[in-house]
């Protein structure tokens, strides 16, 4: 799918990479751009800067997410393409809190099902429609250092397969983002960790995968390739729990519950 003349949402788009997307998204000729977010100050910038509708929203309440379609479909039309962007990271393993893991569930995961129920009914009359969900590539390969992170992007791309599986065949596109190492705030709140080890992209480099991904509608964002061969390595699951192992050991991630 070409974003030019078509109508994009993307959340988590203060900043990082969903600022990126929306701003690239802008400059394909998207017809219209609705960014959302928390942080409304930072957001109302972006939008201006890209002439686009700001709309403040946690993605982890279904209501917000039905008012931000709303919203979007009332200032430029029915929604095209929807970037369910929003992330955040929480550290800790099994024993994280109740509220990181809900947390974690509800922005990595639920703010995916929320943008699908609101939108797949319209796209599917309209047999046309993209979802690009951000995962990670901890979501296929590991996280070593917080499992609430880990777990729910695995979900999120789990969720992203079956939504591709029911609807890739009627019209929807679906794609998943799983990149390593991006430069963005989370990453430098966290410090060097194991998914750095391919190197640190900037934001523009995930919009161009990302871009490119579209127009082939492929279902995978891989802005980091390497992430593909590390895919094929982990088919021998013990193997791969071994070789994870001991770069838990190198890089002392993960450990006593560090990030």
């Amino acid at each position: 799918m070409k974003v030019k003349d078509k109508v994009c949402v993307v959340t988590g788009a203060a900043g990082g990479i969903g600022e990126a997307i929306a701003r690239r998204f802008a400059k394909e000729g998207a017809r219209g751009v609705v960014v959302a977010d928390r942080d409304a100050a930072r957001l109302e910038k972006v939008a201006k800067d890209i002439g686009g509708l700001a709309v403040a929203c946690d993605v982890g309440r279904e209501e917000d997410i039905k008012r931000l379609v709303a919203e979007a479909e009332k200032k430029f039309g029915p929604v095209d393409v929807f970037f369910s962007n929003a992330g955040i990271g929480r550290g800790g393993h099994e024993d994280a809190t109740d509220k990181d893991w809900a947390d974690s569930w509800a922005i990595h995961v639920m703010a995916h099902v929320y943008a699908a129920r609101a939108l797949v009914p319209g796209m599917l009359k309209r047999k046309s429609g993209y979802l690009l969900n951000t995962a990670s590539a901890a979501g296929l390969l590991a996280s070593m250092g917080s499992a609430p992170y880990g777990v729910t992007k695995n979900a999120a791309v789990a969720l992203a397969e079956h939504l591709s599986i029911q609807y890739g065949d009627r019209g929807i596109c679906v794609s998943v983002l799983c990149p390593q190492a991006v430069d963005t705030d989370m990453l430098r709140m966290a410090g060097a960790t194991a998914a750095s080890v391919d190197g640190v992209l900037n934001t523009d480099a995930v919009a161009d995968a990302v871009i490119e991904t579209m127009d082939a509608e492929r279902f995978l964002v891989l802005p980091h390739p390497e992430v593909k061969d590390y895919m094929a390595r982990k088919l021998d699951r013990d193997r791969w729990l071994r070789g994870m192992r001991r770069l838990r050991d190198k890089t002392g991630e993960g450990q006593d519950g560090k990030a």
